[in-house]
């Protein structure tokens, strides 16, 4: 194993050491209701609400639900649950109430802690199990108010251990049947490390996050790095695209994250900025979904500020990830600092740089198990020594070491026999000025036994035209990996984490 450049400690003696170290330091600042807390607070409040959890029956293992959408309680709550040494659930509020209450009752969970402005009760509803409103902190009625009747130098007995369970959390959102990824907290710990790897970022930096708690994603590049090294942590209920930058200034934010959609977002309607106007701001990354190279490139020459492209999955925490002192456009990095990546042929043999193949890891950064949409647990250890698990996802890795991740496996296009990777024809169908985004499927064909369909969505005030589009891709690809049919919509279907869901775009062609 990669040796750990800060050993793992848990929840309670990390808080306490910043805590320690400066007392009056900003540890979260909520945005949305401009209410922050310094570490000494955030200290002793998850001190506090950990020894009310043990008061009232939370015992090391028990499973907590945490039911909020983003705000400085939900951190509270769920970084308290850790410090009695069980396990946080933060399923996404936005699921289904159908789906949330098929996972609260196969993952059997001892508590649910839910915000005010959710029905947590009717989701608990028929279920034996706790459930406990809570409001704005310090001053609700619920959760919080129960802290009367805990002393003030109370602590839980318990702790987080690295090789305790973490957190369970879905992989689905207002769609798709959920499925559960379970991690311990080394592995956690590790891609928290893996994220100061890539970034470069200390107990110095400023870290904006707008995403969701109850992904992996924001656990693992900001959540772990502000235990790691104490520092600041912003966040907000939902990227503003008004206030972003706002943000980013008005606190003299260092980092901030980004995905593939905030960034079409800022592409499509231009903000009058440049990164000499943010001169805090180091960095940009992007993750949770392939960001086309053209795009990065129009990015980083428009506002100047340097983008990394991060590359991860729910079971796998980070695979790959450009580094701030090292990076490629168009590529996801080399392999993370934690994971044993490998990309292989259909034998399983190791491919020589620039032969594609599907991307393996295995590594104790690594999810430990999976919960199938019917309760269903499946062990997933002996991917963290010993065999390798397939990703589903083809890639290359040059001479260098980077990565670039070509497609899914799934989603490849078999035309006359020959392997089409859509995001190969996606970039160029982008580089054209009329086009938004654009995603390629392959559609039943009786010749070749699949022909390939590019929807695309137009650039704000654009009308493309079919020939055009065919005459721009004739320029750049071979002719059997060219288009045969262009389909103009609003907006390309897509997953919570914005990938886009080709399946939904096969489904269409068929209705069509």
């Amino acid at each position: 194993m990669t040796e750990m450049a800060i050993p793992f400690r848990p929840v309670g003696e990390l808080l306490a050491s910043h805590a320690a170290r400066h007392p009056d330091k900003i540890a979260i600042f909520d945005l949305d209701s401009g209410f922050g807390l310094n570490f000494a607070e955030l200290s002793d409040a998850v001190e506090r609400i950990a020894a009310l959890l043990a008061a009232e029956g939370v015992r090391p293992g028990d499973k907590i639900v945490v039911l909020c959408d983003e705000r400085i309680e939900k951190l509270l709550v769920f970084l308290a649950v850790w410090r009695a040494g069980a396990v946080a659930c933060p399923f996404h509020v936005e699921m289904s109430a159908a789906h949330l209450r098929a996972i609260l009752g196969f993952i059997e969970p001892k508590m649910v802690l839910w915000h005010e402005a959710l029905d947590g009760e009717a989701l608990a509803a028929g279920l034996d199990v706790a459930a406990i409103r809570f409001g704005a902190w310090p001053d609700d009625d619920g959760l919080f108010a129960m802290l009367a009747h805990v002393p003030d130098d109370a602590r839980a007995d318990a702790a987080n251990d690295a090789d305790d369970i973490a957190c369970v959390f879905s992989t689905s959102g207002t769609t798709d049947q959920p499925k559960c990824v379970v991690w311990d907290h080394l592995g956690l710990w590790q891609c928290g490390l893996s994220t100061l790897d890539m970034t470069g970022m200390t107990g110095d930096d400023r870290l904006l996050e707008y995403r969701t708690f109850s992904w992996l994603s924001p656990q693992i590049i900001a959540l772990m790095p502000f235990l790691a090294t104490g520092l600041t942590l912003y966040m907000a209920r939902h990227f503003s695209h008004g206030r972003f930058f706002d943000w980013i200034r008005d606190h003299e934010i260092t980092v901030a994250v980004g995905v593939p959609t905030v960034i079409n977002m800022l592409l499509s309607r231009p903000v009058d900025i440049k990164g000499a106007d943010l001169p805090s701001l180091r960095l940009m990354t992007s993750s949770s979904a392939p960001l086309a190279p053209d795009q990065w490139r129009r990015f980083e020459d428009i506002y100047g500020i340097t983008l990394l492209q991060f590359y991860g999955a729910s079971e796998g925490g980070w695979l790959c990830g450009n580094r701030h002192d090292r990076h490629k456009i168009g590529t996801a990095g080399p392999p993370a600092r934690h994971m044993d990546l490998a990309i292989v042929d259909g034998d399983g043999a190791t491919c020589p740089a620039g032969t594609e193949g599907e991307i393996t890891i295995r590594g104790r950064q690594t999810a430990i198990a999976t919960i199938s949409p019917d309760g269903d647990y499946e062990d997933r250890t002996p991917f963290r020594l010993g065999e390798r698990a397939r990703t589903g996802d083809l890639g290359v890795m040059d001479a260098d070491g980077f990565v670039t991740v070509t497609g899914r496996v799934k989603d490849l296009i078999i035309r006359g026999g020959v392997n089409i990777a859509p995001l190969e024809i996606d970039g160029v169908v982008m580089r054209h000025a009329d086009v938004h985004e654009a995603a390629s499927v392959g559609v039943p064909d009786e010749i070749y036994g699949e022909e390939i369909v590019c929807y695309v969505v137009p650039r704000d005030g654009a009308a493309p035209d079919a020939a055009v589009l065919a005459e721009h891709c004739a320029g750049q690809l071979p002719d059997f990996k060219r288009p045969r049919h262009f389909r103009f919509i609003d907006a390309l279907p897509k997953s919570d984490r914005g990938k886009i869901r080709r399946e939904a775009l096969k489904a269409l062609w068929e209705s069509s």
